[in-house]
């Protein structure tokens, strides 16, 4: 069985040490492509960047008669001049870009096993986005089938060669849910999310929130998941936060051969860049224009940001705020503010892995308002059992009337004790003091569930002030509790 302790959570985000045949690594991380054919940044300069673990293609050492004898004779460690764990890929991209490998699964899972991978990977079908139903579930079919002849190749007996299930399915969220049941039934060392690609490439985000979230929902809670080809530093805090765990890219040298500079909210073109605006070695060592003559030193810095944001990803989960990192990172792009806002269809799943105390909750903008702990706190006000005179108010004033229960109001999360005005996590919630309207419609929903819950045996005055005027759910109050409008010194002295 796969050791993999978790050590830090954070919405569907853990922190966990994750034991192979090479020694331990500590996830999220990020495994850099190694192509045994054309080395941009050696295997053994790797660990100076962060790197525990590394990933290549076995399907490319498998076809060079000169590597395949090294591999075989010495192993994939040796070939690749490091000691730290090694994941091999089986052939699957090639087989999407050609349509078609030189090698069935069988030849390629036995190599891996020959040649020493810590993770083998069996040769699944990645399927195109956006093809009909029946083409995606006939490759599926063809994919699930080759990872029942990889577990029985492999069986679960703890043996130091590791095993990856793959979870494919196209743009299909049935498929990719079926597909993750199927190879939990397996029981994998770890999964995999294959065959998105194209829809980073498409910036297709929204979709590929959907995707995680069908598979995720399938797959056991006590394995590592890879999201293959997911290397944009941008997106590893939206990923994780959705529950994956390692990921792999070649983006770093890929961006540097066509001259794209990689920063954790986007890309820019080396071209247009008058400064470097990096602390890494490389940007503080040199200038842009000798960026420009050397592939190797731009690899080398998006390389250097790459792990500083998977880095500042793990903090975040430490300390509790990865969903304010995901927020102002999909900030950056609009196709990752639709996929953010697709993260908050999920919240109701989101909670129920999020821990249920945290650092201070901090309002950033609309999207904060579908936090899982605002749905988490809105579950709670049942516990709330009501009776008496109750004022529920916007602005915390000196009362001259007598009541049994005073409630505060504070966006998004809506009606709270005054007692537990210092309590987590409405209490130590920072907001803007010019709150938007979904902030306030949400209160407001809240002040509505519980006027409902407890009408039959409380009577309720709900008090507010001007910022709230025209807010069509005080209607819908008002049929519940007696509703005033609050009147500021400003207006008294008008009148």
């Amino acid at each position: 069985m796969t050791e993999f302790e978790i050590q830090h959570k954070d919405l569907m985000g853990r922190i966990g040490k994750l034991r192979t045949a090479h020694g331990y690594i500590e996830t999220p991380t990020i495994l850099p492509v190694i192509n045994p054919n054309l080395v941009t940044i050696e295997a053994a300069e790797m660990k100076k960047y962060g790197a525990e673990m590394l990933i290549t293609n076995a399907y490319i050492i498998y076809r060079k008669p000169d590597l395949r004898e090294e591999a075989l004779t010495k192993g994939v460690h040796s070939l690749l001049g490091t000691e730290i764990p090694i994941m091999t890929d089986s052939g699957s991209y090639q087989l999407y870009e050609y349509r078609d490998v030189e090698v069935s699964n069988r030849e390629i899972l036995e190599f891996q096993q020959r040649i020493g991978s810590d993770v083998c990977v069996p040769l699944d079908i990645p399927t195109p986005p956006y093809v009909k139903h029946k083409r995606a579930k006939e490759d599926l079919e063809v994919t699930l089938s080759r990872l029942r002849e990889a577990r029985s190749l492999m069986p679960a007996n703890g043996q130091d060669n590791m095993l990856a299930g793959v979870v494919q399915g196209s743009t299909f969220t049935d498929l990719r849910a079926d597909s993750a049941r199927q190879a939990a039934e397996l029981e994998f060392d770890l999964y995999a999310i294959g065959g998105v690609v194209p829809l980073l490439e498409s910036h297709g985000f929204a979709r590929l929130v959907d995707l995680i979230m069908a598979s995720k929902q399938n797959l056991p809670l006590n394995a590592p998941v890879h999201l293959f080809g997911a290397g944009h530093p941008m997106l590893f805090s939206l990923a994780v936060a959705l529950g994956c765990d390692l990921f792999d890219s070649a983006a770093y040298a890929i961006f540097a051969k066509d001259k794209r500079y990689l920063t954790s909210d986007g890309t820019k073109k080396l071209e247009k860049l008058r400064v470097l605006p990096c602390s890494c070695p490389v940007c503080s060592t040199y200038s842009v224009a000798e960026l420009k003559e050397n592939t190797d030193l731009l690899a080398a810095h998006n390389l250097w940001v790459t792990f500083e944001e998977m880095r500042m990803v793990k903090q975040s989960i430490a300390e509790g705020s990865l969903w304010e990192l995901c927020e102002r990172r999909c900030r950056a792009y609009p196709s990752l503010v639709d996929a953010l806002k697709r993260m908050t269809n999920h919240s109701a799943v989101i909670e129920r892995y999020d821990a249920a105390t945290k650092r201070p909750f901090f309002y950033l903008s609309e999207y904060s308002a579908h936090r899982p702990e605002v749905l988490r706190y809105a579950n709670l006000l049942d516990r709330f059992q009501l009776s008496g005179r109750v004022l529920i108010t916007t602005k915390e004033e000196r009362e001259e009337e007598e009541y049994d229960h005073i409630y505060l109001v504070k966006p998004p999360f809506g009606p709270y004790p005054v007692e537990l005005k210092e309590s987590y996590p409405v209490g130590q919630s920072e907001i803007p003091v010019e709150i938007d309207d979904v902030a306030k419609t949400v209160a407001l929903q809240n002040v509505l569930k519980l006027l409902e819950l407890n009408s039959e045996k409380a009577e309720f005055v709900f008090r507010y002030d001007s910022s709230w005027d025209g807010h069509t759910l005080l209607e819908e109050i008002g049929k519940y509790a007696e509703v005033r409008r609050n009147v500021s010194a400003q207006e008294s002295v008008v009148s």
